[in-house]
């Protein structure tokens, strides 16, 4: 049991720990932009540094790679994300070096709601990984007693019944605690990503529509997402009206012109919502992101304010919720474990180490007599 559950444990650590490295290196990047450095020298200073991923990402832009591209190739789903981010705000002109230090801050959060969960998962799957090895240690205890434990699981027709069924019972515990284990551990995309990408469209100035189109295409740089598919359905029938205005010069600027965009993107979030059903093709994940932000973008319409700080709002919101989530499942897989326990575990140990025992103690009376 133990090799099962400690690989499909630990490869969510490895993530976490290179998100950590990506949140540094992000934040590093975002100061030597706010100090005037250009984003090609920036990326080359970090390289010098001796920061792998900065270092491919000057590899790939040195053989003709856009620096989205570059970035969203650089490793992990975090870099994906961040080279998504990188795309949307050279598309819409956003501040790089401002957008860069919030998703660092978002990245620092989700890294940390990735600790939380991970130490409260620590307890469970270490008592889980413990107890599999019961049925071994049964094995080993009835021999060290003197009993004939290997001699009647291999050579006696009851022992190998015991012998097939009790390793049976350890390979379907071994699956069944695995599976329990998987469940409970947090997703890999990172939690309110998609309000923290439109936030980053709708500083650079656009329209509430033209943000979720730059939003969608870069979707693509991080596999696709919930607002992506739902944004997807929304196409053509934002362009009318408050669409014609969604240049990049118009919409979420400062002043009068930014209550102008919430007004603006206010006749589309009616639309999206009034054909929520068509782009709803997972309830629960778009519950999570793309109903989120159509609540945010319809309550910046309604109140007249620059949807921007809602959104990124929204978005801590969601990596809080997505932290006190984990947090319960992992309280949850404790009793759930009992499961393979009561079910396969007791029984492996019990047709592994008593039922030997008792068969060599019965066949030694049958000698005797």
């Amino acid at each position: 049991m133990g090799a099962v559950v400690k690989t499909s444990f630990r490869r969510p650590v490895d993530d976490v720990r290179q998100a950590a490295d990506v949140s540094e290196t992000v934040l590093r990047l975002a100061v030597l932009l706010q100090a005037g450095v250009s984003p090609a020298r920036a990326w080359g200073h970090l390289a010098r540094a001796g920061d792998p991923a900065a270092a491919h990402v000057v590899s790939s832009m040195d053989d003709g790679m856009p620096l989205a591209e570059a970035v969203a190739a650089a490793g992990t789903s975090a870099w994906r994300e961040v080279g998504a981010a990188c795309q949307v705000a050279v598309v819409v002109g956003a501040p790089l070096a401002e957008s860069l230090r919030g998703l660092a801050v978002a990245l620092r959060d989700a890294q940390e709601a990735a600790d939380d969960v991970r130490v409260a998962l620590a307890e469970p799957a270490g008592t889980a990984r413990l107890m599999g090895w019961l049925p071994f240690v049964a094995v080993g205890l009835g021999a060290a007693l003197g009993f004939d434990t290997f001699g009647t699981l291999l050579t006696q027709p009851l022992g190998i019944g015991c012998l097939v069924a009790g390793a049976a019972l350890i390979l379907l515990s071994h699956g069944w605690t695995s599976r329990l284990v998987r469940s409970a551990q947090a997703g890999g995309r990172m939690p309110g990503l998609d309000a923290e990408l439109i936030a980053i469209a709708l500083s650079g100035g656009v329209s509430i529509e033209r943000a979720r189109a730059v939003v969608r295409e870069a979707s693509a740089l991080r596999g696709g997402g919930v607002l992506a598919t739902r944004a997807g359905t929304r196409g053509e029938s934002g362009r009318g009206g408050a669409g014609a205005r969604g240049g990049p010069g118009g919409g979420a600027g400062a002043g009068s012109s930014g209550d102008g965009a919430a007004e603006t993107g206010g006749a589309q979030v009616g639309v999206g919502t009034s054909s929520a059903g068509a782009g709803a093709v997972d309830a629960g994940a778009a519950r999570g992101a793309g109903d989120d932000v159509d609540e945010v973008l319809a309550l910046s319409r309604t109140a007249g304010v620059p949807a921007v700080e809602l959104l990124r709002a929204s978005a801590a919101h969601a990596r809080h919720r997505a932290r006190v989530d984990g947090r319960l499942r992992a309280a949850k897989l404790s009793s759930r474990l009992l499961l393979p326990l009561g079910v396969c575990t007791l029984p492996a140990f019990l047709l592994l180490g008593v039922g030997p025992m008792l068969l060599s103690v019965m066949s030694t009376m049958s000698v005797s007599l």
